[in-house]
């Protein structure tokens, strides 16, 4: 309700039977199918339309309903943003809604099974870290559509990093996996940011090389590369880190080698934007984070900062497998873009309220129970819309004459039917 309630009469109620439909986990037993799901909460056949109606062609967008959001969650008891030498994350993500059966998709994504990119309809996620009774989670800022007459999942990175180089505060900095560069980030103008390198990545110093006697001299500063690698069966060694930081985490010693004032390869000393690598080594992984960022931080705190990345991977697992909307059957243009938007709001409301509600084990056998969307989803499933729950004026049904007006297959016909006579 409180999402939806600055929108206009009629369309609040319907997305509010929406949203529930999806909270409850309705979609799961209809594998993705969205009338039955909305019957399965206990709407009638008009309340089934007008819900419908209201998603398709209400007045209302994702912004709108996530900046309420924002809102709501920032004023609730116990959210606290996660600081760290005085910044918090903001996080960035891309997620996809595979369609392989969807006409005209208006993009793919690489799916990792099948080894090929294959229609998807992708969502750039955005969102501000904090915790709540003990647990991570993202708050959703925004949910960003690909470019409608450029698809590319490179235009929507374009995009999303203008985005947040508008709008990244001066005590946020933004955190991002190695779906994209440095050298896009540099060139959108983010200023802050930690983002996490391929392990055979390279840099360059940011002072020429010392002259070696012979030849020209060097224009060039020397490579750096973090970690060792491998060409052609050789061993290649890793270059000597400027300065190492160790300390301890719940009694495992990690080791952070350093190498500060790089650039990245082609550009010449003093003209390029200069970075820090950290090659945090923790025996907790089989693989060092290779993490990149232009601040002057301590290396605990650049690991700190890359961790709270992590729980915007949550919002669209919420929103895919516990909400069930992996499966989706809509098919008009604005329709395949809604659908997911409203998931991924759906499944970061199914995480907060699973934080903030008490614990709901799943049966006898589930004797440590924790605060996660899947068990709070098993206690919605199945569960009536509560038709008893005192609405606020404003959420009511729109009080529109429609005896009038047809129903069912007739009202899909734009234009009436015209016969020719045959011979």
């Amino acid at each position: 309700m409180e999402v939806t309630k600055e929108l206009p009469v009629g369309t609040n109620l319907g997305l509010v039977h929406m949203l529930w439909m999806l909270v409850s986990g309705a979609l799961l037993p209809e594998r993705g199918a969205i009338f039955p799901a909305l019957q399965r909460i206990g709407l009638s056949a008009e309340a089934i339309r007008r819900a419908w109606a209201s998603f398709r062609g209400g007045q209302w967008r994702i912004s709108d309903l996530l900046r309420v959001w924002q809102s709501y969650v920032k004023g609730l008891e116990g959210w606290e943003v996660h600081r760290h030498e005085g910044y918090r994350a903001l996080t960035v993500d891309i997620t996809a809604f595979f369609r392989p059966k969807l006409q005209n998709c208006p993009s793919r994504h690489y799916h990792p099974q099948a080894q090929r990119a294959l229609p998807a309809v992708i969502m750039g996620v955005m969102g501000e870290v904090g915790e709540i009774n003990g647990q991570r989670l993202a708050c959703p800022r925004a949910i960003e559509r690909v470019h409608p007459k450029d698809p590319r999942e490179k235009r929507l990175w374009e995009e999303i990093l203008r985005q947040v180089n508008r709008h990244l505060a001066p005590d946020e900095v933004m955190v991002v996996d190695a779906g994209v560069k440095i050298s896009d980030l540099q060139a959108a103008g983010i200023e802050r940011y930690v983002i996490r390198l391929a392990t055979n990545f390279t840099a360059y110093r940011n002072t020429p090389a010392p002259y070696s006697g012979k030849g020209r001299y060097p224009v060039y500063g020397r490579k750096v590369r973090p970690l060792a690698g491998k060409r052609k069966g050789k061993a290649i060694a890793a270059t000597v880190p400027d300065r190492v930081e160790t300390w301890e985490l719940d009694g495992r010693p990690i080791r952070a080698d350093i190498w500060d004032d790089l650039i990245l390869p082609g550009i010449l000393p003093g003209e390029g934007l200069t970075f820090r690598v950290y090659a945090i080594h923790d025996p907790a992984y089989d693989q060092p984070w290779l993490l990149a960022t232009p601040l002057s931080l301590h290396a605990p705190t650049v690991r700190a900062i890359y961790q709270d990345r992590w729980p915007v991977e949550q919002i669209p697992l919420a929103a895919k497998q516990m909400v069930g909307a992996h499966r989706q059957f809509v098919h008009a243009p604005e329709s395949i873009q809604r659908l997911p938007e409203l998931a991924l709001l759906a499944g970061s409301i199914l995480s907060f309220l699973a934080a903030t509600a008490p614990l709901t084990p799943t049966g006898f056998w589930d004797r440590h129970p924790s605060r996660t969307p899947g068990r709070f989803r098993r206690a919605l499933i199945g569960l009536p819309f509560p038709q008893s729950y005192p609405f606020p004026v404003q959420l009511r049904k729109k009080a529109s004459v429609t005896a009038h007006l047809p129903k069912g297959i007739l009202a899909h016909r734009r234009h009436p039917a015209v016969f020719v006579a045959s011979g």
